[in-house]
């Protein structure tokens, strides 16, 4: 239920040729269109600022170059870029250097087809998926994240940016842990304009993505409110 224009263009990036292939196949077979894939970081980092994909499905153990700086400089090169994680590794320390870097949403190798297609369409849809028992120790660690303040602006500073009213309510949907679809649906507005309004608040806070998002709103309370 997105609203996404044609079939989502989605690129694989894993050192397992076997893996890779039969991971494009099902999302092509699908009908998402697999546009470019990928075997070390190096090459990875090339071919997806090439391909423009709407989703890139990473491992994170890759030569060359590692998975979570594959999505830290692609993220940053293009923040609409969704990041889905699919790893064999479940280790706490792992999803969240991942969820750090920017990704999205992290699956474990062990979902089954049904699972990945599922995930990796609603990152297009800009919701953050995750393997059950991973959201929570990710938003453990946004709290944690928040009670750790970084100099940041603040609405009060003179020259600060000011975020809109309605901004402001999808950035406290967007911390208490709603995805886009929820807040959609909570706000009565389309899937897209929820996107619209993230995207001009990163925009005005200078933020790169939705965990640096999230801390932000965390830091000042709006999760409360």
């Amino acid at each position: 239920m997105t609203e996404q224009r044609g079939p989502v263009r989605v690129m694989v990036v894993d050192d397992h040729p076997m893996w890779r292939d039969a991971v494009a196949r099902d999302l092509a077979e699908s009908g998402l269109e697999v546009v470019a894939t990928a075997g070390d970081g190096e090459q990875a980092v090339r071919r997806a600022r090439a391909a423009a994909p709407d989703v890139l499905v990473l491992d994170l153990n890759l030569p060359a170059k590692p998975g979570v700086q594959v999505c830290r400089e692609l993220v940053a090169h293009d923040p609409a870029l969704r990041v889905l994680v699919l790893s064999a590794s479940g280790e706490h320390a792992d999803v969240l250097e991942a969820v750090k870097s920017g990704a999205t949403g992290y699956l474990l190798k062990s979902a089954s087809t049904a699972e990945l297609l599922d995930a990796v369409r609603r990152t297009a849809a800009g919701e953050p998926v995750f393997t059950p028992g991973l959201a929570g120790l990710v938003l453990g660690e946004y709290r944690r994240l928040a009670a750790e303040p970084t100099p940041a602006p603040d609405a009060g500073e003179p020259g600060a940016p000011r975020l809109t009213d309605r901004e402001t309510e999808v950035l406290r949907l967007v911390a208490k842990g709603l995805s886009y679809k929820q807040i959609a649906e909570r706000l009565v507005i389309s899937h897209r304009t929820v996107q619209n309004h993230v995207q001009n608040t990163l925009g005005k806070l200078q933020l790169h993505n939705r965990v640096e998002l999230v801390r932000y709103a965390i830091e000042r309370g709006l999760d409360d409110a």
